[in-house]
Parts: structure tokens; C-alpha cells; sequence
């Protein structure tokens, strides 16, 4: 038995190394199929329901895909459909959904950087502590210890505060741990009926909810080289950079934006003061990045709102993160890409770095087939419900985008429409992540080049 163990975890490192370089987008997609089949048998028990009678399996299959790839869409009413076993299911789901997530994509990037030239991967290697596929477990028991460090750091400052809204000690621990894993993983279920709604103005509440979904979307590889050089944030990585930055510009665009659009709303920020108003306002500008928890009611907001709430949730946040969309640094290379075309530079550079062609020609690639995604699943729900495209490309766009955030449309579509948004939402979670490693993996060399001839663009 003692040279047996050794050997199968041996064998076991060498199964994920396989797959991780042969086949990233079955590895993804075998691991998410999994672990959504097992939660959908879990849902349909009859004790993961409050009556005691069996969920319907589209509506067990839905919320199994949603909390899998901490979306935080629904069908039913978490907080009074489903019993405390089967929130414990959910919050298990979101856990080893998150926990997938980062472990996959951090593997995929491995195994991408594996089939790089000697120079790019000496940089790799500087960058992260983890530079070969064979040290699975101390990648996975690093993303396991980082993510539940912060998950319980959540917690523990939310806990006193909910004990003060005459919570007894056990059901205020019970709301922190599930608010501190649901932030974190950016997967936007909420314990009670009412949800964060009753504390739209309460800092103690909504900041450490707001600081896990930012953190948790900057992704394990910015985390970890953020921990690493923690006093020095000229050594950070351009990948942890072009996060950062463009992550905070995006929620100070967003935050602006939707206070100018709803300030006077009177179903929304009108009646909140100054202070309230302003973390009404950051709270809605980070959210849609993929956190998807709301203060207010959403399908009370003005088209305008929905419209800006579609862009952000369409870049969503960093790659190898619990955040969905294109990502950020998609987002961020193609602008660059831009200002270097009206430049007139031949290369594509930022903060000291020249960025690759094939970069800009994989974050093209994934931009298109989401867009493309979001398109046929939009046309699909106009045919089967007959309600507005603002409506519709909203619910579509926070399926896609993981982000759960939703105008009340979802809880009311047929059969055939919760369908819909589950293939979308394990899509989105697992398509553009093994997109983007498939792109990167298929680099060919040629010896032969054919003659060159600029087309008329634009």
C-alpha cells in the first residue's frame, strides 16, 4: 500500500499534464460537466428544497449551472425555495466552482507557456513560482489557502455586523461565510429573500462585499504576484498591470456613469442621500464586472443603465479569475492596439512592454466568437418569449458574462429559455478560456510565407 499511493498520485499528475497539453478545452469541460451533474442529482433530492418536494430538473440543472460557474442567475427564489441543505449545496458549488476556475485557467496557462520559445519562458518563469505542469498540487493547495484566506477575512468583518441587525450568533456566521464565498468567487447568491437590498446604505456591509468580487476578479496569477511583490509594484507583471489598471477604470467609468443615470430615478438613488447615493453608485459599478449582488432593484433602472451594465458585463474581469466576460486585458490589448494604429507605431506597447501579434489576434478571435455567442442566444430568446431586445440582451449578456445580475426576466422564461441560459452560462465560463488556450496552442511556424498585400480596411 505505501508504494501504491505514491504511484497513483505519480500516475494521477501525469493524467492532468496530459490533458492540460493535449486537450485544455476537454480537461475544462469535463471537470465543470462533472461536478454540474453532480449538483443537479444533489438539487433534485427532496430535502434541498423548503416544501419537500422534488425541484423540477430544469430548474435543479439551471441553478446547479449557475452556482457551478458562479453566475448567480436564478429561476426560483434562493433564499425561500431552496432549504439550508440545499443553500449548503449551492455554497459548495460556488466554492469548487471558483476553485476550478482559477486552478483550469492558471493549468491552461501553464501548458500554453510550455509550448513557448526558451526567452518567453525564462519570463515566465520570473513571474510565477509555478513554471511546470507536474506541480499541480502546490498550485491547487496555493489556490485553495489564497481564496479561503480571503473568503474567511470577508466573514469575519461582516459577522459583528449582521449580529447587530438582531441576528443570533449562528445565522449571523451562517450569512458571513456565505456572503464571503459567494463575493469572492463573484457569484452573486445571496442567503435571505431580500438580499443586500436592506443595507443599500450600510457601509460595514457592502465595502467588504465590494472589495472581495474586485479582488476576486483581478485573478490568481495578479494575487500572487501582487503578494509576491507587494512593496515593489515596479516588478509586477504587464499582465498583472494592464488588470489592475484598466479594472479600476472601468469601475470609476462605471460607478460615474451610473450615478449620472439614475440620481434622479425615483425607483432607484433618488431617495438615498449623498453618502448612500455614492455607494449605491460604487457598488453598481463594480458589480457588473461579474459580481452580480444589487441594492437596488435592477429592472427599475433606466435603459440607459441596462445598456452600460451590457458593456461592462461583456468585459467582465481578469483572466485565470471567478470573473466572466472577454476579459480585461482582452479589453485592454485591442485599445491598445487602437491608440498604436492611430499612432502610426509598428508595435503594440505598454508600460515598457512590446505585446505580441498573436495576443491581439487571440483577444480579436475571443471578442468575436463571445459577441457571436451572445447574438444567436439573443435571437433564440426573442423568438421564444416575444419581449424587448434591451431586456433580453441584458439577461443574455449576464449569462454569458457569468455575472447574474438580471431585469427579472430569467425566473419567467420557459422551459426552453432556462435551456438557453444554461448552455450559456457554462459557455461562457469554459468557451473563451479554452478559446483563448487553443488559439495560443495552435502557433505554427511556417518556412514559406506568401507575398504580402494590404487590403482596403474601413
Amino acid at each position: 500500500m505505501a508504494r501504491g499511493g505514491p504511484g497513483v498520485r505519480w500516475h494521477a499528475r501525469e493524467l492532468v499534464d496530459r490533458a492540460a497539453r493535449q486537450s485544455p478545452a476537454r480537461l475544462a469541460l469535463g471537470v465543470f460537466g462533472s461536478v454540474i451533474a453532480l449538483i443537479t442529482l444533489l438539487l433534485l433530492a427532496p430535502w434541498a428544497t423548503v416544501s419537500g418536494e422534488p425541484a423540477p430538473f430544469v430548474d435543479a440543472l439551471f441553478t446547479a449551472t449557475s452556482a457551478t460557474t458562479v453566475t448567480g442567475l436564478v429561476v426560483v427564489p434562493t433564499g425561500e425555495y431552496w432549504s439550508t441543505w440545499g443553500l449548503v449545496v449551492i455554497l459548495v458549488a460556488i466554492k469548487i466552482g471558483g476553485l476550478g476556475v482559477m486552478t483550469l485557467a492558471s493549468l491552461l496557462g501553464l501548458a500554453v507557456s510550455r509550448r513557448l520559445g526558451l526567452t518567453q519562458r525564462l519570463l515566465v518563469s520570473s513571474e510565477t513560482k509555478f513554471t511546470r505542469l507536474g506541480e499541480v498540487g502546490s498550485l491547487v493547495n496555493t489556490v485553495i489557502i489564497t481564496s479561503t484566506a480571503f473568503e474567511v477575512a470577508i466573514a469575519l468583518i461582516l459577522l459583528p455586523r449582521f449580529h447587530m441587525y438582531e441576528e443570533d450568533w449562528g445565522e449571523a456566521a451562517w450569512h458571513s461565510i456565505f456572503y464571503g464565498i459567494s463575493s469572492f468567487n463573484n457569484a452573486g447568491f445571496v442567503p435571505t429573500p431580500e438580499g443586500l437590498n436592506p443595507y443599500v446604505s450600510d457601509w460595514w456591509v457592502l465595502m467588504p462585499i465590494i472589495v472581495g468580487v474586485f479582488v476576486g476578479s483581478l485573478g490568481f496569477p495578479v494575487i500572487l504576484n501582487i503578494i509576491g511583490h507587494l512593496r515593489e509594484p515596479r516588478r509586477w507583471n504587464l499582465h498583472s498591470k494592464l488588470t489592475i489598471t484598466t479594472s479600476l477604470a472601468l469601475v470609476v467609468a462605471g460607478s460615474v456613469l451610473v450615478a449620472a443615470f439614475e440620481w434622479t430615478n425615483p425607483e432607484t438613488f433618488k431617495p438615498l442621500d449623498w453618502a448612500g447615493t455614492f455607494l449605491a453608485s460604487l457598488f453598481a459599478g463594480v458589480m457588473p464586472r461579474s459580481g452580480g449582488f444589487s441594492t437596488v432593484d435592477v429592472g427599475q433602472m433606466h435603459e440607459g443603465t441596462w445598456l452600460l451594465m451590457d458593456a461592462l458585463m461583456f468585459a467582465g474581469g481578469g483572466s485565470a479569475s471567478t470573473a466572466g466576460g472577454i476579459k480585461v486585458t482582452t479589453l485592454a490589448v485591442m485599445l491598445l492596439a487602437i491608440v498604436a494604429e492611430a499612432r502610426g507605431d509598428r508595435d503594440v506597447e505598454a508600460f515598457g512592454r512590446r505585446i505580441p501579434r498573436e495576443a491581439l489576434q487571440v483577444a480579436i478571435a475571443v471578442s468575436l466568437v463571445s459577441a457571436t455567442f451572445v447574438l444567436i442566444s439573443s435571437l433564440l430568446l426573442l423568438a421564444m418569449t416575444g419581449e424587448t431586445l434591451d431586456v433580453v440582451l441584458f439577461e443574455v449578456i449576464s449569462a454569458f458574462a457569468t455575472c447574474g445580475l438580471s431585469t427579472g426576466l430569467t425566473p419567467h422564461l420557459p422551459d426552453s429559455g432556462k435551456y438557453v441560459l444554461t448552455v450559456l452560462m457554462f459557455i461562457g465560463r469554459t468557451g473563451t478560456m479554452t478559446l483563448a488556450a487553443a488559439l495560443a496552442l495552435r502557433n505554427r511556424r511556417r518556412v514559406i510565407r506568401l507575398p504580402e498585400e494590404r487590403p482596403i480596411i474601413g
